[in-house]
This record gives structure tokens, sequence and C-alpha cells, in this order.
């Protein structure tokens, strides 16, 4: 039986409809690539932002747990290159916000609050060594000290200079020698060494200066002081 013209436009319709359902149903929605894929013998490749590792607070590849500071801190590179020092996603000292120097970069923060206090670099090739003690000595208790250095961090070092470092926790400074890397956190009070230090000396890589250090990770703020 022939159809006549409406009735061939609606089975037309009906035609179109129904294999418009079928191809959907073999390739639309989540199964769709997987029946793509079987058809093909291709996967879907993730996207450039779906394959990019997470990054948190100062670039960490893992969140800080609560009541912690996320930090890096970063040494210069020979004497061309600044150091770095990030503290919860804020850049504290960097050369592009100048306020870097050569010798030993700090920045002092509120170990209960997190709150930065400030931040000064030290010559420690032609400086006056007295401005870093002056600088140091009174700390008080509590206070969070980042250091990261750049070209030279260790010819104007005294005895008491790099003791005051050892009370706050290193234990690299006392052998902290010239054009040295290093990077440090330490704190007013602390009842042990500090975890959070690298010191490079060995390794040649820029003609005379070691390579750049680069150190991360997460201090606890510490409770409020009674009284």
């Amino acid at each position: 039986m022939r159809l006549t013209g409406p009735l061939r436009a609606v089975a037309v319709l009906l035609l179109v409809g129904l294999t418009w359902l079928l191809a959907n149903s073999l390739f639309g929605g989540e199964s769709g690539s997987s029946m793509r894929s079987f058809f093909t013998g291709a996967s879907e490749k993730p996207t450039a932002a779906e394959s990019r590792p997470r990054k948190y607070k100062c670039g960490l590849s893992a969140p800080c747990p609560a009541k912690h500071l996320a930090f890096r801190l970063v040494s210069g590179a020979a004497n061309v290159i600044g150091p770095k020092i990030c503290l919860e996603d804020k850049m504290l000292v960097s050369s592009v916000k100048n306020n870097v120097g050569r010798g030993l970069n700090i920045a002092l923060v509120n170990g209960v609050t997190g709150e930065l206090l400030d931040t000064k670099s030290f010559d420690m090739w032609a400086g006056d060594i007295s401005d870093l003690l002056k600088y140091l000595r009174p700390l008080h208790e509590g206070t969070l000290v980042f250091v990261a250095s750049f070209d030279d961090a260790a010819t104007k070092m005294n005895d008491e200079s790099r003791r005051l470092f050892e009370e706050l926790g290193s234990t690299a400074v006392k052998e902290l020698a010239f054009r040295d890397s290093w990077v440090f956190v330490g704190a007013k009070g602390i009842e042990n060494k500090s975890p959070f230090e690298q010191n490079t000396k060995s390794s040649n890589k820029y003609e005379g200066w070691p390579e750049s250090l680069e150190m991360d990770g997460c201090i606890p703020l510490r409770p409020p002081l009674e009284g």
C-alpha cells in the first residue's frame, strides 16, 4: 500500500524521531562516551584543568590543617634571582614587591594570629652586623621568624648572631659559610630545634653559588600566652 502525502510525512517524522532516540541512547549522556570508546577504540582525554594537580595556598600540594599557616620559602639563585617568602597565599618578600636585598631576607610574623609584623633585609657582605643584632634581640615570645638568603648570608656573621638564630631553633647557622643557600623558619621561645630548615653548600651550580633552595610546609599557630 502506498502512503499518501500527509501519511508519508508523518511516517518520515516518526522514522527521524526513532533514529534520533536510538542514536542518543547509544552515543549520548554518560554512557555515550563508553559506547563511543567501544566502537572507536579511543577514550576521551581529560582537559588540561582536570589533569593539572590542584594547588593550595602558596602552591602547596595539600591543604594545611586548621590553625596552621601555609608557607613557602625560596632562597635566591646566585646573585641574580631574588628570594621569596610566601605565607597564607600572600607574598611577603619578593623581587616583585621590591623588598629583597643581598644577605638575609627576614619576615617577622605573630605566631598567635599569623599577622605580618615586619620585613627587612640585612647585607651580610658589606653591612653592619649590629643592625641584625638590634633586630633579633628584642623579639617577643612566640614571634615567627622566616629567613631566606640571597647572594651571601654569612660573611658578617659573628658568634652572637649565630647564637640568636640557634635560640630561634636553627641548627645550620653555626656552620653557615660564604655564599651558602639558607632557608629557615624559627620562633622566639621555641623549645626544640626547628624542623623547617635547609642549607646547601656542596652544590657548585652557579659558578661559586650553590643551587636555590625551596621549602614549604604548615606551621601550627600557638595558643595565646596566658597572663
